[in-house]
């Protein structure tokens, strides 16, 4: 799995990618398929007083890209949330493949008989 933490308009510091590592460990362990993944961390400046921190992560899985994105006051609720909600569409990726799977199941080799 290629992995790659980047930051706009922010350092992404030892910690922040202790943890977002940490998060993405209950993905993976849900789904080991993961080909790619790329998280950017930034922080928009909206007003003088007001800042939003943004997650976004792409993820790769054989034959799809999973896209989630969310923003919060906080750096880290971002991350909880968008990991939260990645881990969701990962689960119901796992099931799709599954169901296609179930449904559509491979044929016998003929050399076998």
């Amino acid at each position: 799995m290629n992995l790659t933490i980047s930051g706009h308009h922010l350092e992404v510091t030892p910690a922040l990618r202790e943890y977002v590592l940490t998060k993405l460990d209950r993905v993976t362990r849900h789904f080991d398929q993961v080909v790619d993944v790329n998280v950017l961390l930034s922080v928009e400046k909206l007003k003088e007083k007001e800042r939003r921190q943004k997650a976004e992560v792409t993820l790769h899985v054989k034959g799809k890209d999973i896209f989630v994105e969310n923003s919060h006051e906080d750096l880290y609720a971002a991350i909880d949330q968008l990991m939260d909600r990645l881990d969701r569409q990962v689960c119901r990726h796992k099931e799709m493949l599954q169901d296609q799977s179930r449904r559509f199941p491979k044929r016998p080799d003929a050399t076998a008989s």
